[in-house]
Formats: C-alpha cells, sequence, structure tokens
C-alpha cells in the first residue's frame, strides 16, 4: 500500500495529464494486484470510481453538477421550441434555438402591439434556491455505510427530519434559538379567515361595489385592465368592482376575506396555537429541520443508520457538494394582465388569451431554469439567492481532496481503482474549469427571454 501511495504522490506532483488510465493498467499490475479495469466516468456519474466513499461521492457531485447544467440547456431548448411552435406559429425546422429566439422576441412584440393597449402588467415572483435536503441525507447515509462496516446498511431516512447546521435562514423546525419564531398552516382555496397573516393570496367576496387593489372578477364601474371572453373583468379596476376582489403579496396580509396559501402566525401564541409545531422563518442558532437557506453542512442521518463520529465526519463533505449540485428550485410567480385595444373582436380576444396562456407555461419553466442554471455557475446570480454557487464549493472540496491524496491522507481499500482516482481528477477539473463558458450562451439567451417581459 506504502508503493501505491508513493505512486500516487508522485504522479499528482508530476501532473496526471499523461496518466490516464486507458492502457495504463500494464505498466503497474504489480502495484494493482489484477483489479484493474475500465475506470468508471465522472461526467456520467458512476458511484464507484477510486473505492473511497468520500472521494466517490464528491466526484459524483462533479458529474451530477454536469449532468444537471445539460439538462437544463435541454429543457430551455425544447421550452424555446415549443413556444415558437405552439404559440407563434414559427418553422422551427432546422432552426438553431438562437434562431427561435431572435424570431419569437419579434412576433412577440408584434403580437403585443397589435392586440394590447398599453403593455403588459407583470406581477413576478422569483424562484428560491436551495441544496437537496433529500440528496443530503442520502448521499450521507450511503457514505456512512462504506465507510463504517459497523453502520447499518438497512438505512431508511425522512428527509423531513433530517438535521443542518444553517448559517442562513431556517424555514422549518428550529432545535435551538429562533430569531423569528413563526408558525405556517397550509389553507385550501374558499377556506376560512386566517387569524393572522395571510401569505399567498386573499378573495373578499364583495356584496356591493367597492375599491379593489387587487385583482376585480365581476363588472368594474371604471377602466378595466383584462377581460374574459363574455366580457367580464378579470384584471385591476381604476373604479368600483361588483363581484370579488383577490390581492397578493403585502396587500394580502390582512385579509379579511378567504385566505389561499399559508396563514403565518408569529411570537410566542404561535407555538400553542400551532400545537406545538413551531417554526423559523429567520435565523435559527442550532439545527433546522426543513429547509436552509445559505451555506451547510450535511445532515445526520435520524433513521435506522448508526455509525460512529469518525465516520460522519469523513462523509460530511461529500454531501454537502452532492446536495449543492442537486440544487431545487421553486416555480416563480407569474402574473400577467392586458387591456385589449379597442376594436379586437371576440374572436380574437379568445384566441390571444388561450396563446397568452400557453406562453405563460413555457416561460414560467424558462425562468426557473434560467434561475437554476446561474445559480449552479453564476456567482453573481447565487448570491442574489444567498448561496454560493455550486460550481465554487465543489471546486473547494475536489482541491481538498486532491491535496489530501498527495500527502497520503486517503485510505484506498482497492489498489486497481485507486488508480482511477488520477484520471477522475483530471476530468473533474475539466468539467469544473470549462462550465461556466460551456453554459454562456444558453444563459444569455435565458436572459434573452426574460427580457420580452422586462423583468
Amino acid at each position: 500500500m506504502r508503493k501505491l501511495f508513493a505512486l500516487l504522490t508522485m504522479v499528482l506532483t508530476l501532473g496526471i495529464s499523461g496518466f490516464i488510465m486507458a492502457g495504463a493498467c500494464e505498466d503497474v499490475t504489480d502495484i494493482a494486484e489484477g483489479v484493474c479495469g475500465e475506470c468508471g466516468k465522472v461526467s456520467q456519474g458512476d458511484a464507484t470510481i477510486s473505492g473511497n466513499a468520500e472521494l466517490d461521492g464528491i466526484f459524483k457531485a462533479v458529474g451530477t453538477l454536469k449532468m444537471s447544467t445539460g439538462a437544463i440547456k435541454g429543457s430551455f431548448d425544447a421550452d424555446v421550441r415549443a413556444m415558437a411552435e405552439g404559440v407563434f406559429e414559427i418553422d422551427v425546422e432546422g432552426k438553431t434555438t438562437a434562431d427561435l429566439v431572435a424570431e419569437i422576441k419579434a412576433e412577440f412584440e408584434t403580437w403585443i402591439t397589435a392586440n394590447v393597449e398599453g403593455g403588459l402588467n407583470i406581477k413576478y415572483q422569483g424562484p428560491k434556491c436551495q441544496a437537496s435536503l433529500d440528496v443530503a441525507v442520502s448521499a450521507q447515509a450511503q457514505c456512512e455505510a462504506k465507510v463504517d462496516a459497523s453502520c447499518s446498511a438497512d438505512v431508511e431516512c425522512t428527509p423531513g427530519s433530517a438535521s443542518f447546521e444553517c448559517s442562513g435562514s431556517c424555514e422549518g423546525s428550529c432545535e435551538g434559538t429562533c430569531e423569528v419564531p413563526s408558525c405556517s398552516v397550509k389553507v385550501e382555496p374558499g377556506s376560512a379567515n386566517c387569524e393572522g397573516s395571510c401569505e399567498g393570496s386573499c378573495t373578499v367576496e364583495l356584496s356591493a361595489a367597492a375599491s379593489c387593489e387587487g385583482k376585480c372578477e365581476g363588472t368594474c364601474d371604471g377602466e378595466c385592465s383584462a377581460h374574459d371572453a363574455s366580457g367580464n373583468c378579470t384584471g385591476s379596476c381604476s373604479g368600483e368592482c361588483r363581484g370579488s376582489c383577490t390581492v397578493s403579496g403585502e396587500a394580502a396580509a390582512e385579509c379579511s376575506g378567504s385566505c389561499s396559501g399559508s396563514c403565518k402566525l408569529t411570537g410566542p401564541s404561535a407555538e400553542a396555537a400551532c400545537e406545538g409545531n413551531l417554526g423559523c422563518s429567520g435565523k435559527c442558532e442550532g439545527s433546522c429541520s426543513g429547509g436552509c437557506t445559505g451555506e451547510i453542512t450535511a445532515p445526520k442521518c435520524e433513521g435506522k443508520v448508526e455509525c460512529n463520529a469518525e465516520a460522519s465526519a469523513k462523509c460530511e463533505a461529500q454531501a454537502s457538494a452532492q446536495a449543492s449540485a442537486s440544487l431545487e428550485c421553486t416555480p416563480p410567480s407569474l402574473e400577467i394582465d392586458i387591456a385589449f385595444k379597442a376594436g379586437v373582436n371576440a374572436g380574437a380576444k379568445a384566441d390571444f388569451l388561450a396563446k397568452l396562456d400557453k406562453f405563460k407555461v413555457s416561460m414560467i419553466a424558462i425562468l426557473q431554469g434560467t434561475a437554476k442554471l446561474r445559480a449552479l455557475v453564476d456567482a453573481d446570480a447565487a448570491a442574489e439567492l444567498g448561496i454560493t454557487p455550486p460550481a465554487v464549493t465543489i471546486k473547494a472540496s475536489v482541491d481538498t481532496f486532491l491535496k489530501a491524496v498527495q500527502n497520503n491522507e486517503i485510505e484506498f481499500k482497492a489498489p486497481g481503482l485507486a488508480l482511477c482516482a488520477l484520471p477522475a481528477f483530471e476530468e473533474s477539473a475539466s468539467i469544473l474549469g470549462s462550465l461556466a463558458g460551456e453554459m454562456k450562451t444558453t444563459i444569455d439567451l435565458q436572459l434573452e427571454m426574460a427580457g420580452m417581459l422586462k423583468l
């Protein structure tokens, strides 16, 4: 084993570019002891490459990051083609995504100018992104079981009960001190009043004509920004509204009607009112169950796995890296209100509204993908979301493990597989070094699409 470490150290010190596994086995069979075959590929997300659980977890994180960005690019290309064909009836045959984006922008401008008075009235709330709690728990448990043979192989973990040490904001229960204790109860559309703060939308049935600072559905004694196919108001009303009035955001907080979304109670009374389900919507000085915005350390599985502290600590870096690479982003909220130009007939209005619905579906998917891709590889975008780009944190982990291998601090149980660490480090460096550049064109096109809505 010492000879293997010496070889690894020598090769890593001199440079790994010339020591690729293909064809290298025959030169080191005395060291590999016959255990030598085709190495796993980082880009394919292979679970076992070097035979060391902590190191393989890092390689898997790099592969997951590569595949995640590729999947977002593929989805974006498909969403653009769907919008081009389904909304603007553009011939997509033989055209690149960049070609289609340019045509969509031109058609969109013509489409809006011909039908809409005064442009679009847009209400938008961007996606929220965080590392995958489920992936973190699974990666931690699997690694611990491999590092310490005494760990239980029958692992059952509940993601919601996993415990993160948050350096940012916790959304869930906090085992410690929470700066802003609160309890949020999900409420369905049409439910009773919320005796707290309504987070979502609030609908008030109007028994008489009254002013509406949101969406009026019924009749409007004034100018209405949008109408349905029957001519009823379904937008903002400059006069008094008869029917129902729906408001969202800050306006919905003080809800005197039915709350749709969640009802939030705060302060000491929240604990009793929510039957012990005290939540935290601020900084948690302790461990957070639910979700964490900001830097995290890997969770400890609270299921049936039992491992010693040393095994748990060894696995934290790879679990955090895999969770970071498997970033999850909620869909954005996008509302578009319009006022038709005079002269647009009922048939044209109905056709426009049907196409507008298709446009919104594709655009929401594009905006969600934009946020996720930028959060994965763009430092500025990730900072806006309160996270460090996974591409940065994973690169740091790769560098740390590379130094550990050079210093003979990593234990390899299968000498033949250990040699596969060399090309895996090289492949990881290549992926992480080129990822931002490879995704730049897609991000630029995504931002062009978002620019249509002036977001």
